[in-house]
Order: C-alpha cells, then sequence, then structure tokens
C-alpha cells in the first residue's frame, strides 16, 4: 500500500503531512530553512516517515513560495525583453499606483521595472489584432537581438510580440532563433496567449524570471528526496489549485506564485459548508478567500512584488500577472509579527516578521523582539507548540513595550493580540464588504499555526455565528495539497471566433499534453468558460460555456449583476476562451474517527479574558477526549490552539472537526 506525502513550506514552518490510502495520517511542523528550503524539508520528511519504507512512498505534493519570494525579494535571474519595433519601453514605463504613504511623498520613486530599460529589444514585424501580417519578419533583426543577449551574458529571454496571441507564427520563430543562443526562452503564446499587451508582457516575464530558479530547485529537490530512498514523482501546487508536475511547474513557473495559500484554501473548501471564508494564519501571514458553493473565487489577474493595504494585491502596486490564481487578500500578520512603537509611540504590530530565524522570542533561539507568539503566551492561549517555548522569554520581550506604552504586561499582550486580530479582519473585510458580499451567512474555517486562536474574535468582528476548525489544522495547508487533482489550464484570445468549438478542442489537447496524457479521454474532465463583455466595454467577466447564445447573455447578465450590483442589458462579444483539464489523482481517504473514550478530563490554566476581569481559571481541552466545551476554554491540538470566548461553545463533530458556535447571539 502506497504512501503520500505533502509538504508546504512557509516563511515560518514547513509542515510535512504523510497519508496512507487507510486515511491514516502523521504530521510534522519543523522550522524552515530559508539558506536551503530543502533542507527543511527533508528534515521534516525523515521525521514524518519513521520508520517506514522511502520507497513505498508513491507520490509528493509541494507547495512552494519560491517563486513568490524570488518577485518580492528581486532575486529572480537577468532577463531579456524582445518584442516589436516601437514597443519596447512599455514594460520600462509600466504602471505605478500611489498607496498609503506614498501619496504625499514628495520625493518618491517608482519601483524599478523587471526588465531594465538596457535590456529590452526590438525586432522587425507586425501582426493586426485580427492575427493579420501587417509587415512580415525580418529574421536578421531576430538574430541581431539574439546575438546581443548572448554577448551580454544574459540567459534568459522573454518573447511578447505585438498580437502574438491572435497569430503566434512569428513570436515563434522569433524564440527558435534565440534559443540558438540563449538557454531559457519564454515566449508569451506558449506561456498565457491572453489579450492586453502589458499584462501579457509582465506575466511571460515573470515566468522567464523565476523559471530557472523554478527549474533549478525542483531539480534539487527531486535528487535530495532520492537521495533518502524517495523516487516517487514530484508534483507541485498551481495558484489556481490544481496539481501539476514538477516539469511542467519548471516551464510554468509563475503559474505558482501563489502555490502555498492555494492549498489552503483547497482544505477550507472540503469542509462540508457550501458558503465559508476561508482564514489562514500562519508564522508570516494571514490569507483570508471566499468560497462560495463549494467552490474557490477565481481571479483571472492578481499583482506580486508590490505594496498596500492587502500583501501588494491592489492593482498598479505589482507586476500584473495573467493566470488563475485562488483569489485571495493576503496581510503581513502572522504569529512572527513583530510589534513595535512608532515615532509617536503608537503600538504597531507587523508587517515584520521574526520568522523563522531568529524566530519568537519564546522559542528561545536568539529572537527577543516581542512577537504576536510572545503576546499569546503571555496570555496562556497557548502554551505548548512543535518546539518548546520559554514563558520568560515572552514576559521579557513583552516588558520592552509595555513600560513605554505605561501598561501592565497583560494588557500589552492583549492589545498585541486585538491589533493583529483588526489587521486580520481587514483582509476578511477585502473578499467579503469590500465586494458587497455579506459575510453573516457564510462560516470562518479557521487554519494554520495561529488562525485558531484569533478566529472566534475576527468572526465577532463580522456577526459570523459559525467558526469551523478541521481536523489536523495547523498543517492544513499540506492536507489540502493530497486533495488536488492532477490539472492545468489553457487559455486563447479570439474575439468572437465564429468557430468557438475548433479553439475549445485545440486548448483542451494542450492541456492534456501538459499532464502527460495522449488523448482527451473519458478519465478526463474537461470544463469550459469565456470571457465576455458588453459591446464596446474593454473588461470582461468569465462565465461558464454553452453553445446557446441565450443562455450565455443570460449567465453573463447574472455575473454582472453579482460582480457590479446593477442589472445590465445589452449586446455582448466573446474575447477569450479558458478550459481547464483534470485528471483524477485519488481521492483523499476520510481523516479517522473520533477515538471511543470516556468523559472528557480536561487540565486548567490561566488565560486572559477581558469580559470576565482578566486572568480567569479556564479548561484545557484536546481535540481526542472533547465534546461540548463553552467558553471560556482552550483546545490544545499537536499543531494549533482553539482559543473559545465567552459567549462561544466549541463541538467536535465526526469528521474530527470542531465547530464554534455563537450563544450569545
Amino acid at each position: 500500500m502506497g504512501y503520500a506525502i505533502g509538504v508546504d513550506v512557509g516563511g515560518t514552518f514547513t509542515d510535512v503531512l504523510l497519508r496512507r490510502q487507510s486515511g491514516a495520517v502523521s504530521v510534522v511542523k519543523c522550522l524552515s530553512t530559508p539558506h536551503d528550503p530543502i533542507a527543511g524539508i527533508l528534515t521534516g520528511v525523515t521525521r514524518v516517515l519513521d520508520g517506514v519504507d522511502p520507497a513505498r512512498v508513491t507520490r509528493v505534493v509541494h507547495a512552494t513560495t519560491l517563486a513568490t519570494n524570488a518577485v518580492l525579494e528581486r532575486k529572480g535571474v537577468r532577463v531579456a525583453y524582445v518584442t516589436t519595433q516601437g514597443f519596447r519601453a512599455a514594460i520600462p514605463l509600466g504602471r505605478y499606483a500611489r498607496v498609503e504613504e506614498d501619496r504625499y511623498d514628495l520625493r518618491f520613486s517608482p519601483p524599478p521595472p523587471p526588465v531594465s530599460p538596457g535590456d529590452c529589444f526590438e525586432v522587425m514585424e507586425r501582426i493586426s489584432a485580427r492575427g493579420a501580417v501587417l509587415r512580415p519578419l525580418e529574421e536578421e533583426s531576430a538574430r541581431r537581438a539574439a546575438a546581443e543577449i548572448a554577448r551580454r551574458g544574459i540567459e534568459s529571454a522573454a518573447v511578447c510580440l505585438l498580437h502574438s496571441y491572435a497569430n503566434p507564427e512569428h513570436e515563434r520563430r522569433v524564440a527558435a532563433i534565440l534559443r540558438e543562443a540563449v538557454p531559457n526562452v519564454v515566449a508569451s503564446s506558449e506561456i498565457w496567449p491572453e489579450i492586453r499587451e502589458y499584462e501579457r508582457a509582465t506575466t511571460t516575464i515573470m515566468s522567464a524570471y523565476v523559471g530557472p530558479l523554478m527549474a533549478s530547485y525542483l531539480s534539487r529537490l527531486r535528487e535530495r528526496l532520492a537521495g533518502i530512498g524517495i523516487d516517487a514523482p514530484v508534483h507541485v501546487m498551481e495558484s489556481s489549485g490544481g496539481v501539476i508536475s514538477a516539469e511542467l511547474a519548471a516551464r510554468r513557473a509563475v503559474a505558482t506564485i501563489e502555490s502555498g495559500p492555494a492549498a489552503g484554501v483547497l482544505a477550507a473548501a472540503r469542509t462540508g459548508f457550501a458558503d465559508v471564508i476561508s482564514f489562514d494564519m500562519g508564522g508570516t501571514t494571514a490569507k483570508a478567500c471566499v468560497v462560495r458553493g463549494g467552490r474557490p473565487e477565481i481571479t483571472h489577474e492578481f499583482h506580486v512584488g508590490g505594496k498596500g493595504s492587502f500583501g501588494g494585491r491592489r492593482a498598479g502596486t505589482g507586476v500584473p500577472i495573467k493566470t488563475p490564481a485562488i483569489d485571495l487578500a493576503e496581510v503581513g500578520a502572522g504569529g512572527g509579527s513583530i510589534a513595535w512603537l512608532d515615532p509617536a509611540g503608537a503600538l504597531r504590530v507587523g508587517p515584520h516578521s521574526a520568522g523563522s530565524s531568529p524566530g519568537p522570542a519564546c522559542y528561545g533561539l536568539g529572537g527577543s523582539e516581542p512577537t504576536v507568539t510572545d503576546a499569546n503566551l503571555v496570555l496562556g492561549y497557548l502554551s505548548s507548540a512543535s518546539i518548546p517555548l520559554s514563558p520568560a522569554s515572552a514576559d521579557k520581550a513583552l516588558d520592552r513595550i509595555a513600560g513605554p506604552l505605561g501598561v501592565s504586561r497583560e494588557e500589552a499582550a492583549y492589545a498585541v493580540h486585538e491589533i493583529v486580530s483588526a489587521s486580520m479582519a481587514s483582509a476578511v473585510h477585502v473578499v467579503t464588504v469590500q465586494r458587497g458580499i455579506d459575510p453573516r451567512g457564510f462560516a470562518l474555517v479557521a487554519f494554520g499555526g495561529a488562525g485558531p486562536m484569533h478566529a472566534a474574535r475576527i468572526a465577532e468582528r463580522f456577526g459570523i455565528g459559525t467558526v469551523v476548525v478541521p481536523a489536523y489544522c495547523g498543517v492544513a495547508s499540506a492536507a489540502g495539497l493530497l486533495s488536488g487533482e492532477l490539472s492545468t489550464d489553457r487559455v486563447l484570445s479570439r474575439l468572437d471566433a465564429p468557430e468557438p468549438e475548433e479553439i475549445f478542442t485545440a486548448l483542451a489537447a494542450e492541456a492534456a499534453t501538459d499532464l502527460g496524457v495522449a488523448e482527451v479521454g473519458t478519465d478526463l474532465r474537461v470544463l469550459r468558460s469565456v470571457d465576455v463583455r458588453f459591446k464596446g466595454q474593454s473588461h470582461d467577466l468569465t462565465v461558464d460555456w454553452t453553445p446557446s447564445r441565450e443562455e450565455l447573455e443570460a449567465r453573463f447578465f447574472a455575473r454582472y449583476a453579482q460582480v457590479y450590483g446593477i442589472t445590465q442589458r445589452g449586446e455582448i462579444e466573446l474575447v477569450s476562451y479558458r478550459v481547464r483539464v483534470t485528471t483524477p489523482a485519488g481521492n483523499p481517504a476520510p481523516p479517522p474517527s473520533i477515538p471511543s473514550g470516556g468523559a472528557s478530563r480536561p487540565g486548567r490554566r490561566k488565560a486572559y479574558f477581558p469580559e470576565r476581569g482578566g486572568y480567569t481559571d479556564v479548561p484545557v481541552h484536546t481535540r481526542d477526549t472533547m465534546r461540548a466545551v463553552p467558553g471560556p476554554a482552550v483546545v490544545e491540538d499537536a499543531e494549533s490552539t482553539i482559543v473559545v470566548p465567552p459567549g462561544w461553545t466549541a463541538t467536535l463533530t465526526d469528521t474530527r472537526a470542531i465547530h464554534l458556535t455563537r450563544t450569545d447571539s
């Protein structure tokens, strides 16, 4: 019987989950190793195997922040950009929206472009928006560009010719010429042939920017796993929630930028509620996403490498990426977020994090700054973790801000707890209220090492009456990896194509090839959708495909009303055609049932609840022995801790999930 391993590398912890086909699960949470992420992975994998023959592992699924970090830290490879004559300035000019403190900065300088102006090249050619050749390709101009790129020692190139989505002939030829002299060449028509020149160009550039890093990393990961006896194929989670082979991930590295957060949302979508808000709080960041009808919201454009209120996702603050991704709002707030005083003496929390090195002060690894984890330890919400914790170190760290604020240590700690909860609530606000969605009809699904400690307080802010903490909540993203199916997406822009069926068939065949399947057969699931807009408008919405024009219009009108809040009618046009092809990789077995046993015999400790006047003696339960637990109380997991405030009741379900429900509303 085979084993499957899910590996999620976060900013603070690396989570590893081992699952048999029978459903038995083992988990390990160990500190990440930023200098060499694979070292942390091997540590976790070796520990989780614990005597299991590595040769029995048949599948490894990985979520990685490699691409994200390369963009954020600007540590990708040097890239040359090749485009149509007259358009090389598009990337250096770029776009930038001033946000927050930038708005009034008289010395403001926009961030540097993803490609240096001197590394942008032009070739002589021109294609129309309908695919007609307006100017034949002058191959000599492509050869001159290739020679100059090679002379400069640039080993990665991005090719994005004008309107190549409509006719890729010139672009393919330019890419072929460049490949004679440049080791890594990425063409937009191969990566994401979708309308909008700037976004298509930046998507291609980012793929060339992080692709060589991803290819090298995954190659080394396979080699080092083989070194400990694991020869199973390595799969990687896509930003859209699908799983692709390591080889495809290396070719389409840009599709893995939101790899880890996507896995967590998949876990939240499988909790049995149709409408949920996924809330994932780890050591460095917190993420929120809406799931409606069991399906996460998907965006076809997001921004990376910028800044703003919600992790740089605001348009114009980073580099736009045109590839499907689960629609997340993200804030720099996690267990490792550092509490500090600004020049005016006001308390702030984050976005800087202690990470895994040195980590929060209570880890005893050299950290001294007060963090959210230290505050939760002082408050009695937390007493144990995957590593030993030092209450004395946490006390000392919190005293660093309590003294200047003129408050007690516990008051300072609770202020940190409240501020970070408010920061994370802003992410929930973005994906719900800000988009016209009433969150009160949703269940909040909390996971991550720190999420369940803050979930009930965040739910109170929105009038949400149900919080769900799934089994293995501390490693939910790793569990979500093993629930993902092998899938990939393809898109092609064609304005009102006369034969949509031919486009869908061709796209499905390309996607099947990506998945290593010879042809589209009965074992593959193909989902078709199309981007639709009112004629004359420039932006579109994605709706499920139907050959009936009348039904397609109805779906678009309904979607338009849902997004914009107004009912609109008019002539429509079709812009882009999309397919998502999925081949089952084996559904996860149900989690183990609740162990039989007698009545709960909880321990007790002091925890801080202002409603009860401060520190109060509360019961401390474990998931395996609890049944219905009224707050205030604490439930301790191996990888996380659930805080049950006054006015809430925690109940264990048959799936080993804990449901928190409001009892005072």
